[in-house]
Formats: C-alpha cells, sequence, structure tokens
C-alpha cells in the first residue's frame, strides 16, 4: 500500500540495490539496515565444516575461476536483461543506511524497533533468530531464487536445469521464519533462460520476475491479505553452490551453462 513503512534488512550487493528504487517507488523506504559478510575464509571453513573440505574447496575454485568467465561469456545478455526488467544500480541512498556486524546483532534489533516498520524486506542475509523476527509486529518477506520447497538454499534456478526439472525453475516470494527458505509461499513464478543465459544470468532473470511480485505480495500482506499459495509436491532440499567439477560435468553432459 502506498506510504507504507518499509525496512530493508540486507547486505550490499547487486540485488539489493535494484530492490531499492522499486521499494521507493511503491512504499515508504524508511532505513536499509546492512549486515557486514563474514571474510571468505570463514565461509570456507563454515562449509568445510558442513560438506567436507573436498565440497568447499571445489565450489571456491568454482566461485573464483569459473563464475567470472560466465559474466564475461554473458555481458550482452545481461545487459539486455537489465534494460528489460529495469533493473537498475543507483547506489545507495547513504541518508537511508545504517551498517551492523550482523542481521542478528542487539544492534540491528534496536533499530528495528526503532523504526517500527509496517514490513521488512529481508535480501542476502544470515538466517534470521527469533528474536529478530519477534522484534516487531511486522511480516518479513524475502524474495527467494528457486521455486520452494523444492530448491531452497542457493541457485535454485540452476539446480532445477541440472536436475532436468526446469517446470521448477523460476523464484518464490515468501514470509521469512526461523528456517532457511521455509516460510510461507506468497507468490512464485517461473523463467525460461534462453540458449545465452548462464549461471550468472539465471538470477538476474529470477530478480527481474521476482521483484514486481515482491511489491504485488507486500501490498496485498498490508492490505490485511496473508492468503499463502499451497507448496509444490515433492522433497525438499537445501542446495548449495556448485563445485567446478560439478558445474563441469552439467554443463557437458546435461548441457546446462
Amino acid at each position: 500500500m502506498p506510504g507504507s513503512r518499509i525496512l530493508l534488512l540486507a547486505v550490499d550487493c547487486e540485488t539489493t540495490r535494484f530492490l531499492i528504487p522499486a521499494l521507493q517507488a511503491a512504499f515508504s523506504l524508511e532505513r536499509i539496515i546492512l549486515e557486514e559478510p563474514p571474510s571468505r575464509i570463514k565461509m570456507l571453513r563454515k562449509r568445510a565444516r558442513r560438506q567436507g573440505w573436498w565440497v568447499a574447496v571445489g565450489q571456491a575454485l568454482f566461485r573464483l575461476a569459473v563464475v567470472p568467465l560466465l559474466a564475461r561469456e554473458a555481458a550482452h545478455r545481461i545487459a539486455a536483461i537489465k534494460n528489460t526488467y529495469g533493473l537498475e544500480d543507483k547506489g545507495l541512498p547513504e541518508a537511508l543506511v545504517t551498517r551492523v556486524v550482523s542481521a542478528n546483532s542487539a544492534e540491528a534489533t534496536r533499530l528495528l524497533q526503532e523504526t517500527n516498520p509496517d514490513a521488512v524486506v529481508v535480501n542476502g542475509t544470515r538466517i534470521l533468530s527469533a528474536e529478530v523476527l519477534g522484534s516487531v509486529p511486522a511480516p518479513f518477506a524475502n524474495i527467494h531464487a528457486g521455486i520452494t520447497p523444492l530448491y531452497r538454499g542457493a541457485h535454485g534456478g540452476y539446480w532445477a536445469l541440472a536436475q532436468r526439472n526446469a517446470d521448477a525453475c523460476g523464484v518464490t516470494v515468501h514470509l521469512v521464519d526461523k528456517g532457511v527458505d521455509t516460510g510461507g509461499i506468497l507468490q512464485q513464478a517461473l523463467i525460461q533462460p534462453g540458449p545465452r543465459d548462464n549461471f550468472c544470468t539465471y538470477p538476474l532473470l529470477q530478480y527481474g520476475v521476482g521483484i514486481p511480485l515482491l511489491v504485488q505480495s507486500l501490498s496485498r500482506v498490508l492490505a490485511g491479505d496473508l492468503t499463502l499459495q499451497r507448496s509444490r509436491d515433492g522433497a525438499s532440499r537445501l542446495w548449495s553452490h556448485p563445485t567446478l567439477w560439478g558445474y563441469v560435468s552439467n554443463r557437458l553432459f546435461l548441457g546446462v551453462k
């Protein structure tokens, strides 16, 4: 609803910068709380504890060696998608920005309560604690780059294609709870990647479709309609980043870029 007070709780990344103009156009964006990202070394160690060093190192090699090549390969396609969906990085409105060490910090909670928004939009932060989610009487909403509950976690569009499940390659707008992409589904939509798309363009397509869905969903929720969509049938799985060798195998044998 126009005039509704929104707080953005996020990390400083491209998709966050895409969200800001859309939120400012549709609502009153009151504050932006930006969480500091953990160091790469800490992330590597965390993934190694969870998945083993073989997988963690393979994921790091993919991000360092392959992703930059894919971005260059798809440079013209990336520009075309941004133009089609109006995805613009206009920078941060610094007057609205407060930076915190963690979205779960006492400072973040204090800022949430001080702002007392009508809704909170979450983008890219670590999993939020029950204390943060309960700190204000407002819904927390998120764009997830995947169809939940089948493709929770990271790179849901890529993994749907790699699993030969193009009918579940899409984006979800959902309420945020204590789980990983397990909150109630507000809206979902599919994307249709073409031959010029790759790992670096799937998220742009998802956000290009997902940002208008988020605005629609928030408007409906703020008007008092909390109707949720039924989740898709199928096993719920938490996905992570591809490894270097996993990506090469999927590209060679499945044609998934």
